[in-house]
């Protein structure tokens, strides 16, 4: 359950459903291995603040009976929407209960520390307090918390898309790895070097952020503030349990190599 984050964007594979892969994918890989009786749902879609996705994602994700579930949800809330971390926490809360309640494990992701960035540095404060209210909500119903906050390897910008708000390739490689050695769960994702950064100067450094502000940041917010009229409903990634990706069934041929970055 989630937004553009479980949905996987900035990690783009062609074969894949929407023509991008992601975290989620990449640890369905990993648990679906030599499972052929294993299936995956990703009901995540992008641009979704977190009532959207509780109120779409949540009665689905129910139906399915899952035995592990993820939630994440809020970040489009507090980067755009100048959310409310308290009032938001308060809705996550009951669809924690709600899925806690049915025997599944729940994994809850903190946000990531944009401390050391200049264009989400405002949000920090917004951010961490968010943060403490989902590990007591983790807390109060049994859930796994994967620490976005602590993992310091997202402080790289080669960890994130060039857009600044979704993870590279190399950034969704590292997360599955952590939620998966949250979980206690053996797999083969090792630790990436990501390639040298050229070298660059501050006044290089000033004219990214205005070259970003210009061909994303702008561009996004006109798109909430008016959203086309004749745009296509957004869908679920995967609104029904099957293989994963990159783990053959009867009839399929496997449309990445586990563990590859990208």
């Amino acid at each position: 359950m989630g937004d553009s984050f479980t949905a996987g964007v900035g990690d783009p594979e062609p074969l894949s459903p929407g023509g991008i892969r992601g975290w989620a994918d990449r640890i369905a890989e990993e648990l679906g291995e030599g499972r052929r009786e294993f299936g995956y749902a990703n009901l995540a879609i992008s641009g979704l603040v977190l009532r959207e996705i509780l109120d779409q994602q949540l009665g689905p994700a129910l139906n399915l009976k899952p035995d592990l579930v993820s939630l994440s949800a809020g970040g489009n809330d507090l980067v755009f929407h100048r959310g409310d971390p308290d009032r938001m926490a308060a809705a996550l809360d009951d669809a924690v209960a709600a899925l806690s309640a049915t025997g599944a494990t729940v994994v809850v992701f903190t946000g990531p520390d944009w401390g050391e960035t200049a264009v989400f540095g405002h949000i920090r404060g917004k951010v961490a307090v968010f943060n403490e209210n989902i590990r007591v909500i983790a807390a109060r119903h049994d859930a796994v918390i994967a620490d976005l906050w602590a993992l310091r390897q997202l402080s790289d910008p080669r960890m994130w898309d060039p857009d600044r708000l979704h993870f590279s390739p190399l950034g969704h490689h590292t997360i599955a790895a952590m939620v998966l050695d949250t979980l206690s769960v053996p797999h083969r994702l090792r630790p990436l070097e990501p390639k040298p950064m050229p070298p660059g100067n501050w006044r290089e450094a000033r004219a990214g952020d205005l070259a970003w502000m210009a061909h994303y940041m702008l561009p996004w917010m006109v798109s909430r503030i008016r959203p086309r009229p004749d745009a296509p409903p957004r869908q679920a990634k995967r609104p029904l349990p099957g293989p994963p990706p990159g783990v053959p069934d009867s009839g399929h041929k496997p449309l990445v190599r586990p563990g590859s970055v990208g």
